[in-house]
């Protein structure tokens, strides 16, 4: 569709902006050539994760558990009893 508007003829150009680039030369831009140009990107290593400390290694062993047997927190860990447990094991 052209229409006259004084010395310079309008264009009306319709299609993906891929198509467009293509048409009008800036081809540089246009995904077809990214696509071509990628290249297989090595994985980041994976940091290394921290020593747990003793604490945390006791409480992640299920059968260092102290749960309270009874009132509202039954079913709950008992931290103090757990701490108290956890420090007379490792008296030497």
């Amino acid at each position: 569709m052209t229409t006259e508007t004084g010395d310079d003829p309008v264009v009306e150009i319709k299609g993906t902006i891929d198509e467009l680039r293509v048409l009008l030369g800036n081809i540089d831009d246009s995904s077809v050539v990214v696509e071509k140009q990628t290249e297989v990107v090595m994985e980041k290593p994976k940091k290394k994760r921290r020593k747990l400390s003793d604490w945390q290694r006791y409480i992640k062993n299920r059968s260092n558990h102290i749960k309270f047997k009874s009132g509202k927190r039954k079913g709950q860990l008992d931290l103090a009893k757990m701490s108290k447990a956890f420090k007379r094991g490792r008296k030497k």
